[in-house]
């Protein structure tokens, strides 16, 4: 087989060293767990792995993370539209706040979001009036996740934006198309792709988050018990073989699922 080589050298070393990290700092440690989880047998593995408990973690983290990841595509979408196209005052302070979920550890986040949200806290106990309870409950947990997944969105969709050339979209205007079809048939087939991205790397975040979660959750068994928080347990009794088994069921979901993601991304680009 043929392969294209660039103009600088370096290519059989790069692939190397390439091949070296994912062998060693991903595969190793992804087949360790199968590894692991297969000790168990297919009976034992079937029965942790599909028990009350655990099936609700699933549903609740796999559940709210898509629901999270896609609020975050169109208030991040929306956020990434403003920084690009208009200028204000604070412009470069809101656009500094954007990455403020990456530096900010997350368990600051979910004490943070904790101490605001909670019954008696400064937005909770007006909301707590209204009858809407958000710490402790399933809405906290999409809050923290929406939280944490925001600057995924908006940096991914952010330079495509800064590419698009505004005359395009005067060109349709000129041409008869409403703000809504220029929206809907020059900008977004532009964006979709970057969009995609940004939600498959939202959704990857919140499946995985504990930090920011598991403050704001109330931790409590089939109803705000996150899957990460249930590992964490299992690993907490010794249950060295259960965590594993969760865990396996988890890459296996996320894996198939950021697949799709992926497979959706190139057939939008085809399209585009």
């Amino acid at each position: 087989m043929f392969v294209k080589r660039g103009v600088l050298p370096g290519f059989g070393l790069s692939l190397g060293y390439t091949l070296l990290y994912l062998a060693f700092l991903v595969l190793l440690p992804l087949c360790t767990l199968v590894i692991k989880a297969g000790g168990l047998g297919p009976a034992e593995f079937w029965r942790v792995a599909t028990e009350p408990r655990a099936l609700a973690a699933y549903e609740l983290s796999f559940g709210l993370s898509l629901l999270a990841a896609g609020a975050n595509c169109v208030f991040g979408l929306l956020i990434a539209w403003v920084l690009v196209r208009y200028s204000f005052p604070g412009r470069d302070l809101a656009d500094a706040l954007v990455d403020l979920p990456f530096a900010l550890p997350t368990a600051v986040a979910g004490i943070a979001l904790t101490a605001i949200y909670a019954p008696t806290g400064w937005l909770g106990a007006p909301l707590a009036e209204l009858g809407l309870q958000v710490a402790f409950s399933p809405l906290g947990i999409f809050l923290a996740l929406t939280f944490i997944g925001i600057p995924f969105v908006v940096r991914t969709v952010q330079p495509v934006l800064e590419e698009l050339d505004p005359s395009i979209e005067e060109a349709a205007a000129v041409l008869g198309a409403t703000r809504w079809q220029t929206f809907r048939r020059v900008i977004l087939p532009a964006l979709l792709p970057a969009v995609l991205t940004g939600f498959a790397l939202a959704f990857a975040r919140g499946v995985g988050e504990y930090g920011s979660v598991v403050f704001i959750a109330g931790n409590m068994p089939l109803k705000t018990e996150i899957a990460p928080l249930l590992i964490v347990t299992k690993l907490e009794q010794y249950d060295y073989a259960g965590a594993t088994a969760i865990a396996c069921v988890m890459l296996l979901v996320s894996f198939g699922t950021l697949f799709a993601i992926n497979l959706l991304q190139r057939w939008s680009r085809k399209v585009g």
